[in-house]
């Protein structure tokens, strides 16, 4: 039997819901009530899965947990798992991204970090180790603060190639590694920055996320402040393909886990108004990298002005045979869920917190 878990991060804790059918969850008690969960993660790697969650205590700040025991109980390191080196003369201020290497490098999870850094564990997330090649990149002194804080906030390991990484940052764009992280570049060919004086500078961009897709890992896809993108190569160049949306602006970018040319992306009215175009919640879905979107709204709310967040969104197959499953939650304190690649939709869980990240993970 598979059970699918979702783990919920809000300003107010962390809910876990769980279904043996993949369409009829029960949401359990919180967990760390009245402190902010910016990150989750699921490792589904081991034997049994891990849940990691980067909270943020108000009084005695920010670090990472885990549970091997579904939420029942959880550790961490008693110095925290996160903290910056002396020398650096940093403080951590928010854990914004968790995730998980590819299962032929077990143990592996980075994180994202405010302020503007990369972490790497190499034992489940027992402990991480600042990564110095992108702290002391000479970009640094440049990088500015998204609307949220200067952070990496999507970090993106290559399937088949162990050195090469890339990260995605709010003010500077997106960034690569070939070495395992001793060296990066910046990586935005043709990605816009209206808001700068140059509007395609080296860096300075504010891209909201990338992702890889699952067949081809040069193939990446960025959505933007403001344009919607793929890369072929690398990241090299970026194209826009962004025709057939309503807008290109938003925070939410997913790929299909087996499928090639096949992701999803949700459009926000626009930078000031952040809210679904004409307040009707809908993904778009491509299945040829971008050339064509079809809208997907079933089961979705009319009269929707709450956004779904970069790290509120998942997507995961729980039958290896069957349809990819998808998971949104909004800031309204809503999880709604698809079975069926996106095709219908039907709501989980209502009246949380504001959800800030979400990931879903099946277990046999």
């Amino acid at each position: 039997m598979t059970t699918t878990m979702i783990a919920i991060g809000t300003k107010k804790g962390l809910w876990i819901a769980t279904s043996g059918n993949g369409r009829d969850f029960t949401l359990g008690e919180p967990h760390f009530l009245n402190q902010e969960v910016a990150s989750v993660a699921i490792d589904s790697r081991g034997p049994q899965p891990r849940i990691l969650a980067g909270l943020n205590d108000w009084h005695w700040g920010p670090t990472v947990v885990h549970s091997d025991d579904f939420g029942a109980t959880w550790s961490e390191p008693e110095d925290g798992a996160i903290a910056f080196p002396a020398d650096t003369g940093a403080a951590l201020e928010r854990v914004w991204h968790l995730r998980p290497d590819t299962p032929e490098r077990p143990g592996v999870i980075w994180a994202g970090c405010e302020p503007t850094s990369v972490w790497k564990s190499t034992d489940g997330g027992e402990s991480f180790e600042l990564n110095r090649g992108l702290w002391d990149h000479p970009h640094r002194p440049e990088w500015g603060a998204g609307f949220g804080g200067a952070a990496v906030h999507t970090i993106v390991p290559h399937s088949t190639d162990a050195g090469t990484v890339h990260v995605a940052m709010s003010t500077g764009g997106v960034y690569r590694t070939h070495d395992g992280g001793s060296t990066w570049q910046a990586r935005n060919r043709g990605i816009s920055a209206g808001f700068l004086p140059a509007e395609e500078p080296e860096f300075g961009q504010c891209v909201h996320r990338i992702t890889a897709d699952s067949t081809n890992p040069d193939r990446l896809y960025a959505q933007n402040h403001g344009g919607v993108y793929r890369s072929d190569d690398g990241g090299d160049h970026w194209a826009d393909i962004a025709s057939g949306l309503p807008s290109d602006f938003g925070f939410t970018f997913l790929t299909h886990p087996h499928r090639a040319d096949t992701a999803w992306t949700l459009p926000l009215e626009a930078d000031i108004q952040r809210i679904p175009p004409g307040g009707r919640l809908s993904l778009y879905r491509t299945t040829d990298a971008g050339s064509t979107w079809t809208e997907q709204h079933r089961g979705l709310p009319d009269h929707e002005y709450n956004v779904v967040l970069r790290d509120a969104a998942d997507v995961d197959v729980p039958d290896p045979e069957g349809p990819a499953c998808l998971y949104l939650g909004t800031r309204g304190g809503e999880v709604h869920t698809s079975s069926d690649e996106g095709g219908s939709f039907h709501q989980v869980a209502s009246r949380l917190p504001d959800i800030l990240s979400l990931r879903a993970g099946s277990v046999r």
